[in-house]
């Protein structure tokens, strides 16, 4: 009788295994508290980015070579890391004037440092977290990390006090992977000695499908942005540029917001959606330019004097077979999205698809990428 029972509760108690109690609130460590676990000696390479594909030509396309010296593609290891906080020192690293933008939930810095110290210095904040830099592109002032898994620990008070005990003997059922990548942006400014930094994370986990059965599997799916974790590595990002931790927690929590964006989705030439920012030229490229990053949108090659950003992504028409053998890469097409002002506080960003071949299928992708875009804000 007694053995029945203790069966019967650890059932209950291993029942709900993935679920934690809904009533239950786990406090959320302050900004600059929190604790951050990569796993930098492990690699996940189902989900390796592939290689840079040919650049479309553009003449006037904007080059950060302007403002930077040593372009050079390159590809970290993760041995690496401990050099990473000696190459920074190389860096003066006086304090800096960092001042932080907010719109909504997008926070972005503005740093008192020319744009080749702030790659340099991103470079190394990168590097000293573990991660590889699998992908840079100095041209347009982008940076990609590899993935590395994340394993935030689950408060033993929300396990229960028999799945707290019994969690080191079943701790692959409770901690499937986490992975996270990021993607710095840099911009020079309109003012001088200054440049603009955009950081968004990206992240994907291994989640069960047909739990209890005896195909049970795992597969991988996007993650919902860990909008606090964001927010947590800008501030690490923001100390690292050369800010005090005081002040950079007080600036990135009282960060006064900007005007509330108004974007709406409207038919345009040829039946293509559009964009309509009430917003001026400088302001929706600015935006757009976080859009596709939170989107994890691969921006190819940018044009600032045209007002142009060519992307590579694959339409919803045709993912299929291919895309599952050998990911959307293998389908994605080339578009350009531009941007125009129509008058004081009025701007339009147009999708254009690059083939002119004016498909339906594209047609109707364009309205629901851009209506992607517009949710962003």
């Amino acid at each position: 009788m007694v053995k029945t029972a203790v069966l019967t509760i650890l059932s209950l108690s291993l029942t709900g295994c993935f679920s934690f109690d809904e009533k239950e609130e786990v406090k959320q460590a302050s900004l600059g508290e929190r604790d951050i676990k990569y796993y930098s000696n492990k690699t996940v390479t189902s989900l390796e980015i592939p290689p840079d594909l040919t650049k479309p030509s553009s003449q006037n396309a904007f080059k950060l070579s302007e403002y930077v010296s040593n372009i050079q593609e390159d590809t970290v290891s993760f041995s690496e890391k401990d050099n990473a906080i000696k190459e920074a020192s190389s860096i003066l690293r006086t304090p800096s004037n960092v001042v932080v933008k907010r719109s909504g939930e997008r926070r972005w810095l503005v740093v008192d440092k020319k744009p080749d110290d702030v790659w340099n210095l991103s470079k190394s904040f990168f590097k000293s977290h573990g991660f590889a830099i699998k992908k840079t592109n100095k041209k347009i002032g982008l940076m990609e990390t590899d993935f590395l898994e994340n394993h935030p620990e689950i408060p033993d008070r929300s396990l229960g006090v028999i799945r707290s005990m019994l969690k080191k003997a079943i701790a692959a059922r409770y901690a499937l992977p986490i992975v996270d990548k990021y993607r710095i942006r840099i911009e020079p400014t309109q003012e001088a000695g200054k440049t603009a930094v955009y950081l968004s994370l990206n992240s994907m986990e291994e989640v069960l499908t047909k739990v209890g059965k005896d195909d049970e599997n795992t597969i991988w799916q996007s993650r919902p942005k860990d909008q606090a974790l964001e927010t947590e590595m800008l501030y690490r990002l923001m100390t690292f540029l050369g800010s005090d931790h005081a002040v950079a927690r007080e600036k990135i929590l009282k960060a006064k917001e900007e005007q509330k964006l108004t974007v709406k989705v409207a038919k345009s030439v040829g039946g293509y959606a559009k964009l309509v920012f009430s917003l001026g030229q400088y302001d929706t490229w600015d935006n757009m330019g976080w859009a596709l990053d939170q989107l994890n949108i691969d921006v190819e090659d940018k044009d600032i004097k045209e007002s142009s950003f060519y992307i590579n992504v694959a339409r919803s028409e045709d993912k299929g077979i291919w895309s599952r053998m050998f990911g959307d890469d293998a389908i994605k097409k080339s578009f350009q999205i531009s941007v125009k002002q129509i008058d004081t506080d009025t701007t339009e960003v147009y999708f254009n698809d690059l083939s002119e071949e004016n498909e339906q299928a594209t047609i109707d992708f364009s309205y629901e990428f851009l209506g992607d875009i517009a949710k962003q804000f």
